[in-house]
């Protein structure tokens, strides 16, 4: 247990270092945009205009916003006033091989995301119907083979699960036909559910423990689910494709690499009081892929509570938060596949950019969840691969490229000597390479166990 700790532990430092290079690429973005404006097309901008918003970005994903406020001559170039994304970055920086494997690790992140969703929506959905009169007597958890019984109605557990799966397919699987808009409050209210239930749950196992005759014992110490805890840690620290959206409408952008740390430490701390809580109170034995499902009767003699809403609320907890975002990651899938495989200069009729991408972004997931439950092994994978080269890789890369880019620019187009604004804390190229070497050992034995468990 104390083995795992410390890899979280490890993993939310690789994860900040990372962090602070994703601040500085956006920094050195927007000096190599601004250097080319000023020499290629200057502009004269009103200093008294408040602070504006242009947002230009097509449904491929790429396009350069700005915040600005100032001259660009009077400015500091570095300072980050433009919201540009890793895929603005990864053309502006990368080359043709760069560029493909950045969209390849977005599109692969995005369909294991996906097949997550599609799986941990019906399953939920299916152990809290399957689980028949919760606060009863009967657990879900006394026959969770696909091919026990649903209750008395004559379907199997896999049969309910996979009619569930349908059901999602049949009212989600439009979204993905169509863009997604003005979610502002859908994700709001997402996130104070998710608040109230992650709180909820710490609360209840703590109180569970208190008044328990019977102290569980884990062990100190164990390094065979390691490389499984990787892929699954790796989510929970999973912010950087987000940062450009997140910190360039921030106004007072001093000591930003500080607060990020802070919240990176807050992150921390709150999923090990979350994992803490959860093993002094579930048998390991027990303990469910999905959390939230160990609040449903794990032990029918002792039960975590009795109290039937809150039951029924933390079991379908992940039908709410996942639900609201399904449509949006899958939009977001369809038009990346758009930008790889579509000519900007050719015209493409309504069969392919109407039909067959949505139908390419939905397909997969879908056929995933319908040929497994295993919420866990999908996490693993997604997280340890795609989640690495997001996390660890591009960030590290674009970290290098871009004070390579800003290394080339003429002095004399940078005019007055510039302070470089958010430069990581990890300036010199080591930090970088030692990313690099990380990521690639995780990867290995990762893949080296995932192999000696299938045979």
């Amino acid at each position: 247990m104390v083995a795992r700790f410390d890899m979280v532990a490890v993993l939310a430092v690789i994860s900040y270092i990372t962090v602070t290079f994703m601040v500085e690429a956006m920094s050195n973005a927007n000096a190599v945009l601004t250097t080319r404006e000023c020499v290629v097309v200057p502009r004269i901008i009103n200093a008294d205009k408040p602070l504006t918003t242009s947002d230009d970005d097509d449904d491929t994903g790429r396009g350069v916003t700005e915040l600005t406020a100032l001259n660009p001559e009077n400015r500091n170039k570095f300072e980050i006033v433009r919201k540009v994304e890793m895929g603005d970055m990864a053309y502006m920086f990368f080359n043709r091989a760069g560029i493909i494997f950045f969209y390849a690790s977005i599109i692969i992140y995005l369909y294991g995301d996906l097949s997550i969703y599609a799986v941990a929506i019906p399953k939920s959905l299916r152990d809290v119907v399957c689980s028949g009169s919760i606060g009863g007597n009967v657990s879900f958890n006394n026959a969770t083979d696909d091919s026990s019984p649903c209750l008395s109605s004559g379907l199997t557990r896999g049969d309910v699960y996979r009619i569930f799966v349908a059901v999602l397919t049949l009212l989600l699987g439009p979204f993905f036909f169509f863009n997604v808009q003005k979610t502002k409050y859908l994700q709001l209210l997402t996130t104070g559910t998710r608040w109230v239930s992650l709180l909820s749950m710490i609360v209840l196992t703590a109180l569970h423990m208190g008044k328990s005759d019977t102290a569980l014992t884990p062990p100190i110490a164990d390094i065979t689910g390691l490389p499984s805890l990787f892929g699954v840690s790796v989510y929970a620290f999973m912010c950087h494709h987000s940062l450009p959206s997140m910190l360039t409408p921030v106004a007072r952008k001093q000591g930003m690499q500080l607060w990020l740390l802070i919240d990176i430490i807050l992150i921390l701390a709150f999923y090990l009081v979350l994992t803490l809580t959860a093993v002094f109170c579930f048998p390991a034995s027990q303990l469910q892929d999905l959390y939230t499902l160990n609040f449903i009767d794990v032990d029918p003699v002792n039960p975590v509570t009795t109290f039937k809403p809150i039951q029924y609320f933390l079991g379908l907890f992940p039908v709410f938060a996942l639900s609201a975002s399904f449509p949006i990651i899958g939009v977001t899938l369809r038009n990346n596949l758009k930008s790889i495989f579509l000519s900007h200069d050719r015209y493409y009729g309504f069969i392919v950019r109407r039909l067959v991408f949505p139908l390419a972004a939905l397909l997969p997931p879908i056929c995933i969840a319908m040929a497994t439950t295993d919420v866990g092994i999908l996490v693993s994978i997604t997280g340890s691969y795609a989640g690495v080269s997001i996390q660890y890789v591009i960030p590290a890369a674009l970290f290098i490229a871009s004070r390579r880019a800003i290394s080339k620019l003429p002095r004399s187009d940078m005019g007055t000597p510039q302070t470089k604004l958010h430069r990581s804390l990890f300036r010199t190229r080591k930090w970088a390479w030692l990313i690099f070497i990380w990521s690639a050992i995780c990867v290995i034995i990762v893949t080296v166990d995932h192999i000696i468990e299938k045979k």
